[in-house]
């Protein structure tokens, strides 16, 4: 019976990852559904609300990643501009009580990117805000999902510019960014404040962690 259990949702997990992303030109938007045709097929795609404003005009090109949900009355396509996001809709999959319907109205209500800082600053209040998604739930989310969001994930990629051929790595951003985040943090402003402050800085290849901070207390004093 266990086996069986095993692969039954192996076989759930497949189903889900059949369609890795659509591409092709945005035919229609319509409240939180948007249509797009590839292979002369147009596939009708549930995104949240927070993604609308950032897809392109109707006729041009889009690359939407997919997770394809299966049930025994109807099949449903959520998609996502990145990877990265749909990653944070399947982790909220992972909370328990919360479905594809439900994950989806988190993310409308709020975008991926603060989400994130929600779940890192432990603002309950801010996710508690999505429909259908009480003060209870909202702890949960973040209980679940603290231990597997990073810091680098709330970093912006650093600016790209080729020096001898070779585009600049992240290792200078990750360590000077998170040096002025701790340090605005011991100062009194919350993580969220903090992360949100550093994201606005151009951090440039050999910016130290104290050019970083007094950058971003700029940002904060605004």
């Amino acid at each position: 019976m266990g086996g069986m259990l095993y692969w039954m949702e192996k076989y759930r997990e497949e189903v889900h990852n059949v369609i890795s992303y659509i591409r092709g030109p945005l035919v229609e938007i319509d409240e939180d559904m948007i249509v797009v045709e590839a292979g002369s097929v147009g596939y009708n795609i549930r995104v949240p609300l927070s993604l609308l404003e950032r897809l392109p005009r109707i006729g041009e090109e889009v690359r939407i990643y997919t997770y394809l949900q299966i049930r025994e009355d109807a099949m449903s396509l959520f998609g996502f501009l990145s990877r990265q996001d749909l990653k944070m809709f399947k982790q909220l999959l992972g909370v328990s009580g919360i479905g594809p319907k439900g994950a989806l109205g988190i993310l409308s209500a709020m975008s991926p990117e603060d989400l994130r800082l929600a779940v890192i600053s432990g603002d309950t209040k801010a996710i508690a805000r999505a429909p259908g998604i009480g003060a209870k739930t909202a702890q949960r989310v973040i209980l679940d999902l603290k231990d597997r969001i990073s810091m680098e994930e709330l970093m912006p990629e650093p600016l790209s510019g080729r020096v001898g051929g070779d585009v600049r790595g992240k290792s200078s951003f990750g360590s000077a960014g998170k040096e002025a985040v701790d340090a605005l943090v011991a100062l009194g402003y919350t993580a969220m404040e903090a992360t949100r402050a550093v994201r606005q800085v151009e951090i440039t290849d050999g910016m130290s962690g104290d050019q970083v901070l007094k950058a971003s207390l700029r940002h904060l004093a605004v």
